[in-house]
């Protein structure tokens, strides 16, 4: 199977390219750069770098590998605008999965003995993006959502937790004083496309992909001017 994984949702911009993921020698080529602006100038040319040096014509793929948030409003917008074009162009696929979720994948994660793992990235305004996961069975505890420190503190359930990612110290500290037992590790950790690149031939596939962005953007439209339209 070939595939071709992106994400932007974060500070980082990172593809990755498989060609024969399913037989004894396939192709992977990956770059992953961690960057705060800049993701639509350095996504394509990302991808064509890495197609190339697996080996893969565009259309050969047969899956596109894609977060759709949360994340940055304009970077969650590149990733998946990225993947639905390509996927239109080349009749590939679609296989998605949240940012939080990859994280949650990602084989920097130690292994340890509690059951539980929560993925907490920094939403600015003393908020987190955050998700509870099952570490056996990867299976969602507690729904990805936008919330303040303490309120998500009270959503994590009973300790002992782990929790990684830019946020996870702050909610740790607030889980602490909460009574739940919680470690923060990783606070570097963000989403990385090569971690989706096997798991993606496996996972279901979607029809379309929409961005997940759980709250509202920071930015406003202008308020109408009250002399548009006014006679001279």
């Amino acid at each position: 199977m070939n595939v071709l994984s992106l994400d932007t949702c974060f500070d980082a911009c990172s593809a990755a390219a498989g060609r024969g993921l399913r037989t004894l020698t396939p192709g992977i080529s990956f770059s992953f750069e961690p960057m705060q602006t800049g993701h639509a100038e350095r996504l394509l040319p990302m991808i064509e770098t890495v197609m190339a040096e697996a080996g893969l014509d565009f259309k050969a793929l047969d899956r596109i590998a894609v977060t759709y948030g949360p994340g940055t409003f304009t970077g969650t917008r590149i990733c998946v605008s990225a993947a639905r074009a390509l996927a239109l162009a080349t009749g590939a696929q679609f296989v998605a999965l949240s940012s939080l979720r990859l994280m949650a994948m990602s084989a920097r994660i130690p292994a340890a003995p509690t059951k539980r793992i929560a993925i907490a990235t920094d939403a600015r305004r003393s908020e987190v993006y955050f998700e509870v996961f099952d570490r056996h069975t990867m299976q969602t505890v507690v729904d990805a959502q936008c919330a303040a420190i303490p309120a998500a503190a009270k959503l994590l359930g009973p300790g002992p937790i782990v929790i990684a990612g830019s946020g996870a110290e702050q909610l740790a500290a607030e889980a602490g004083h909460e009574g739940i037992e919680a470690t923060a590790i990783l606070p570097d950790l963000l989403p990385d496309a090569l971690d989706m690149l096997f798991p993606a031939c496996e996972l279901p596939l979607t029809e379309t992909v929409k961005p997940l962005y759980l709250r509202a953007p920071d930015a406003k439209p202008p308020a109408p001017s009250p002399f548009l339209g006014a006679g001279a």
